[in-house]
């Protein structure tokens, strides 16, 4: 069953909300998020992720084709960022309580990302 089916865009919506109430103060992914796009940054991560885990296409109706990579390329993610990124997201999943078996598959999801992600050394 999708992960849309099993937590719904609610779900998606508490975990992502989670993960960004911890990035301002954080002395590593912090300074790559401009304050002034913070929710901007939100609403684009809530978005892909609910496309992405089997909701309504509505980042691909507003952004196109996810592009991660090239999108991401502005930023130094090496491997402490992305180590970061994903310590915070699994906070942020513990916070949002999503089911056990769901954060793991999440977990997985997560980390191809961030390993794909990756664009600098280290």
């Amino acid at each position: 069953m999708p992960v849309y089916q099993r937590i719904g865009e609610d779900g998606i919506a508490r975990m992502v909300a989670a993960f960004y109430r911890r990035v301002p103060s954080d002395p590593i992914l912090g300074p790559m998020y401009p304050a002034a796009d913070l929710a901007g940054a939100e609403h684009r991560l809530r978005e892909f992720l609910v496309y992405r885990l089997g909701g309504p296409p509505r980042y691909i109706q507003e952004r196109g084709h996810p592009r991660l990579r090239m999108r991401h390329m502005p930023f130094p993610i090496d491997t402490a960022a992305r180590d970061r990124w994903l310590h915070l997201m699994g906070e942020a999943m513990a916070e949002a309580q999503v089911p056990a078996d769901v954060a793991a598959w999440l977990r997985t999801f997560f980390v191809d990302i961030a390993d794909f992600l990756r664009n600098q050394p280290g």
